[in-house]
């Protein structure tokens, strides 16, 4: 079996890795075309099997509770594999309901939801709308028709004749009485009479006897008795006559609305709810003729001419709104199930609203100004929302649910959730709900929401987690290439040579960091071929090249690396320490990895050790002053059980140790530096000297396994960037966990520099190998009697800690005692953690 078999045993030694191990680059000729203006643009979503499957399953499943939360890295496709499945789905699924928003006549502010088939909502209104046009311009006109008017003339001729029969009685009767019934100013009175029959005037009145005068006074007291029951019966007459010409008129209006009406409760005879609401309608508009005719000049409405009215009046007159139809939904706007996505979910834009007018001064609102919410556009159908989008609208999260849970969309009147008033201004009939919700939103969130809010794993049961990696074989080749060929045919790129897109896909690999893999964060592959296909332009090339790829990348590098360039410069300058010739005791070049937004860059870092003999106590200074994360600490005492577990083990260790990253100002996390702390504090107990010409990552177990790391290009990249300054003596290289061996994906002139025997990468697996490449000694193993062989660094890492063990039992102090080791191996105080910043930058693989 070759050295580098897949499956390999743990070695003492460091393995130089060939050239052509450094990448994997893609061959041009194993893609099959020449451009992708060959290809067939890619059709569906790649990469991401199992989420595809999850959101499929979540939009088959027409059950309450099965709405899908869709998570993962940005920049993996989740909007565009959502859109796709859902216009896909969209298309084969029935139309849904119109929803219309109606007056409700016996409660005014409870208005009513009509449900109607597909397209039926805008017909409606539109038919309304006409009606009322046609019925301001036909009422007046029938009134005013020779016929009804007859008849009217008539029935007031009628009463009329009957009330004038009524007082000619009565003053006939008082005129046989030598009383006369005369009408003043304040209405009909009685007046005596002489004998000429002419009224007595107030002072002959006066001057008659007594008892003449009394007499008369008696007959008229019972003349105005008489007056008064006639008047009474008059005004009776009155109201009827009143009565009769109003059913006059409503017969007439109605007969005129019923032949007008009688085309829309046809047209609309399969909805029970529009025919039902027709014949309300027709009887609310018989007992408002006032709202049709007879408009005074001075009325805030206005006068109504005789010509039809047009729709703007109709729409624009509050008082006729009352027979509007408010659509809420119009169905017939959607191919198939609607799919509405909604960019900013505030509680208006989700439930909808209720506005409200400005009339002579005062806000009014009625059922016409109801606004639907991206709920009611996506009822029967599916609303997608971003969960960054509703965390910032909490009302808006708790409505979602609620709507959810209960089936139907409550608006509610307005400000009710803000607001401690209790006047309800409109309360609109809840409108049920039949939506699938899908929720896009990043991994943290969505388990944070299962861990906090009890209600989203029963709404939210389906879970759709789109993976950041998908295989690198000859098939997943094949898409990637697809996928450069549709972006290209959609934002109208150049076509892309083969060359071009075997590039591609070796930068997918990188973005990934791994020769097995390729990225699926999509957007950055967009934002590169966009930007090649710039380059290309620039250059006047037919297509896209290689080249034009590489220099889009270089270009992109560029824009991003002047923090970068100004460590070098430090570097440069001498004001960072880091030897990279040499030799040193208890020092070690470590690798870490600075993020500066999407761009990242190697930072090799002296690490020191010092010991002393003490109680068993390891100093992580990072820690002391809160510049070190959980991570790293975890690392320090990992080593530190470690070296407990290999050296001396039947005691405890007597030795205090310190260990630091040199001329590090800013937070410290991750484990990958562990190896390097390793290796200096062996070099610190052993008094050998370590190679400063090597630069080390990986993480330690407590077994002494070097683990695999991430950024390892980044940090090979970085080591080599700083070589570089100085120049290359052919010795320098760097030493990773064998394990990261498939992870690299390193520049080409690094590879060109190590093909050249200018630079070196070493694998190692285990501490003893990574110590042996530094010291340049075998790291030892502990032999049948049970020591380490002499001139091995275990055997002088032991002797030292002997020595320490022997000083304190011959100074009195027992390192076995459990006191002494009371603090072995522990920091001294608790610090702030924040596992996603500082120099590491990343948690290693694995």
């Amino acid at each position: 079996m070759g050295r580098w078999s897949t499956v390999r045993r743990t070695t003492l030694e460091a393995l130089p890795v060939p050239a052509d191990r450094l990448s994997a680059p893609c061959d041009p000729g194993s893609l099959g075309f020449a451009t992708t203006a060959e290809l067939v643009a890619l059709d569906g979503v790649i990469g991401q099997p199992r989420a595809v499957e999850a959101i499929k399953f979540g939009i088959a499943v027409r059950r309450p509770g099965y709405n899908i939360f869709v998570y993962g890295p940005a920049g993996t496709g989740k909007r565009t594999a959502v859109s796709h499945l859902l216009t896909a789905e969209a298309r084969g699924r029935p139309e849904v309901d119109d929803w219309c928003y109606v007056a409700n006549y016996d409660q005014p502010h409870r208005p009513r939801a009509l449900r109607l088939p597909t397209g039926w909502g805008p017909i409606l209104a539109e038919s309304m709308d006409g009606l009322l046009a046609e019925l301001l311009a036909v009422l007046p006109q029938a009134f005013e028709s020779d016929v009804v008017a007859g008849r009217r003339d008539r029935l007031v001729n009628e009463f009329d004749a009957r009330k004038d029969a009524l007082l000619r009685d009565l003053t006939q009767r008082a005129k046989a009485q030598s009383v006369a019934v005369v009408q003043g100013p304040n209405g009909l009175s009685v007046m005596p009479l002489d004998a000429d029959a002419n009224v007595i005037p107030h002072e002959a009145f006066a001057a008659l006897p007594e008892e003449r005068r009394t007499a008369i006074a008696a007959q008229l007291q019972a003349l105005e008795d008489e007056l008064e029951a006639t008047l009474r019966q008059v005004r009776a007459v009155d109201v009827e006559g009143t009565r009769a010409v109003g059913q006059l008129e409503r017969d007439v209006a109605a007969a005129e609305i019923d032949a007008r009406m009688a085309p829309l409760r046809e047209r609309f005879k399969a909805s029970k709810e529009a025919k039902d609401w027709l014949s309300v309608v027709a009887a609310d508009m018989v007992g408002h003729l006032d709202l049709f005719v007879g408009r005074d000049e001075g009325s805030v409405d206005g006068p109504r001419a005789a010509a039809p009215a047009p729709a703007a009046i109709v729409r624009d007159d509050l008082a006729l709104r009352r027979y509007r139809v408010n659509v809420m939904v119009d169905g017939s706007r959607s191919v198939g199930t609607p799919v509405v996505v909604e960019p900013l979910p505030s509680l208006p834009n989700l439930v909808g609203r209720i506005e409200q007018q400005q009339v002579m001064g005062a806000l009014v609102t009625d059922f016409t100004l109801i606004r639907p919410g991206a709920l009611h556009r996506a009822n029967g159908g599916y609303l997608v929302i971003e969960i960054d989008g509703i965390a910032q609208h909490p009302l808006s999260w708790e409505a979602l649910k609620r709507a959810l849970k209960t089936g139907v969309i409550d608006i509610g009147p307005p400000g009710e959730a803000a607001s401690t008033m209790t006047t309800i201004i409109l309360d609109p009939e809840p409108i049920s709900l039949t939506c699938k919700v899908i929720l896009i939103g990043d991994t943290h969130t969505y388990f944070a929401l299962h861990d906090y809010d009890p209600d989203f794993a029963e709404l939210f049961k389906v879970g759709a987690e789109f993976d950041d990696e998908m295989l690198r074989d000859e098939d997943g080749c094949r898409l990637y290439a697809r996928f450069i060929a549709s972006v290209a045919a959609r934002d109208g790129l150049l076509a892309i040579d083969k060359a071009a897109v075997a590039r591609v896909i070796q930068y997918g690999s990188r973005l990934i960091e791994d020769q097995q893999r390729l990225s699926t964060e999509f957007i950055a592959i967009a934002d590169l071929l966009r930007e090649a296909d710039f380059w290309a332009r620039q250059s006047g090339h037919p297509v896209v090249t290689a080249a034009d790829v590489e220099r889009a990348l270089a270009a992109a590098e560029r824009r991003a690396d002047l923090t970068r360039e100004h460590v070098q410069a430090q570097y440069e300058r001498r004001l960072i320490n880091l030897a990279t010739k040499g030799e040193a005791v208890g020092q070690v070049n470590a690798l870490t990895v600075v993020s500066r937004g999407q761009f990242e860059f190697g930072l090799p870092m002296r690490v020191t050790a010092r010991v002393r003999q003490g109680s068993g106590e390891v100093v992580d200074i990072e820690r002391e002053v809160e510049l070190g994360g959980a991570l790293h600490s975890k690392g320090i005492l990992i080593l530190w059980g470690f070296l407990a577990g290999r050296y001396l083990p039947d005691e405890q260790l007597a030795v205090a140790a310190s260990v630091t990253f040199e001329q590090s100002y800013g937070q410290v996390d991750g484990d990958s530096a562990s190896s390097a702390e390793a290796y200096a504090l062996l070099s610190a107990l052993s008094g050998l000297p370590l190679r400063q010409d090597v630069a080390v990552t990986g993480a330690v177990s407590q077994s002494g396994e070097v683990q695999a790391i991430g950024g390892v290009n980044e940090k090979i990249e970085g080591f080599f960037d700083v070589c570089r300054i100085d120049g290359l003596t052919g010795t320098q290289g760097v030493a990773i966990p064998a394990a990261n061996l498939q992870h690299l994906m390193l520049r080409q002139d690094v590879i060109d520099a190590v093909a050249a025997g200018r630079f070196h990468v070493w694998t190692v697996d285990h501490v003893d190998a990574g110590i042996a490449l530094l010291t340049g000694l075998p790291a030892g193993e502990r032999g049948a009697n049970g020591r380490y062989p002499n001139d091995t660094v275990n055997a002088a890492v032991e002797r030292r800690l002997a020595a320490f063990s022997a000083r304190r039992r011959d100074a009195g102090d027992d390192p076995a005692s459990p006191s002494s080791s009371s603090r072995r191996g522990r920091p001294r105080r608790p610090a702030p953690v924040d596992p996603d910043d500082g120099a590491e930058g990343r948690q290693g693989r694995g």
